[in-house]
């Protein structure tokens, strides 16, 4: 196992250096979605409209992150199970996903498109969403407010711990 400190968006080339169960301290800009926001995703992809952002630069961060308490950035971010995400996953991977951030198992599909488009899973520990919110510089609700926690958030990351779970 190895450490990595990257910076988003990252280069072409390092699925080929990387491996399961390295630790990344990921920096940069990613989003948080969730299954409403998905969902909202692919209705965007059905409807053959250019998707809010360029999901090759980023990460999509499954959680919701909590109100905001006064004085802080933003409220806990804790990973909510990926596998709720496996049935929108695909089209996002072939629209340029390089990045998932979540916790648990993906499907044998998702795997597969993952290695097929070059793209990587990172899973990050669950129930230490307080101590993940520390690494976060800025947040902000970047779609869909009306959805809440589930609404997608742009957040910039200093070195968000995370392991590979699959590339």
């Amino acid at each position: 196992m190895y450490e990595y400190h990257l910076s988003l968006p990252f280069d072409r080339h390092l699925t080929d250096l990387i491996k399961p169960r390295d630790k990344i301290y990921l920096s940069g800009f990613i989003y948080t979605a969730r299954d409403k926001a998905h969902q909202r995703l692919i209705d965007i992809i059905d409807k053959g409209e250019p998707l809010p952002f360029d999901l090759s630069d980023t990460a999509i961060f499954y959680c919701g992150p909590s109100p905001t308490p006064p004085g802080k950035i933003c409220g806990v971010i804790g990973p909510t199970t990926s596998a709720r995400m496996d049935k929108y996953t695909i089209p996002l991977l072939e629209k340029g996903l390089k990045v998932m951030i979540g916790k648990g198992e993906r499907s044998r599909e998702v795997q597969n498109s993952i290695h097929e488009h070059g793209a990587l899973y990172l899973i990050c520990v669950g129930g230490a969403a307080a101590l993940l919110s520390k690494c976060i510089v800025s947040c902000e609700t970047f779609l869909w407010a009306e959805l809440g926690t589930e609404a997608v958030y742009r957040m910039q990351v200093l070195d968000l711990p995370c392991y590979v779970a699959i590339v």
